[in-house]
């Protein structure tokens, strides 16, 4: 399968002030998976850009990747204070 994680780090680091607090939690639910990309509350508007098309040509990009099955990729921008998990 194919690493959505290090995928969205790869476009979206370069985008931020802050690349070190930015956070990806996969979560797999029946119909997608989901990876919530939380980012440092400086930051958010360099990853939505005006008028969201930051966003939405990052999950463009994301979401053309195939995936196997039935299930399709989901990328969720998190605005709120990122949380490091070690």
């Amino acid at each position: 399968m194919t690493d959505f994680k290090a995928l969205i780090l790869a476009i979206v680091s370069p985008l931020v002030e802050h690349p070190d607090d930015l956070v990806i939690t996969p979560v797999e639910t029946e119909r997608f998976y989901e990876y919530r990309l939380a980012v440092h509350p400086d930051d958010v508007g360099r990853v939505i850009g005006k008028q969201g098309r930051v966003a939405q040509a990052i999950r463009t990009i994301v979401y053309s990747v195939r995936v196997q099955g039935n299930k399709r990729v989901r990328l969720i921008i998190d605005d709120r204070p990122a949380k490091k998990l070690e």
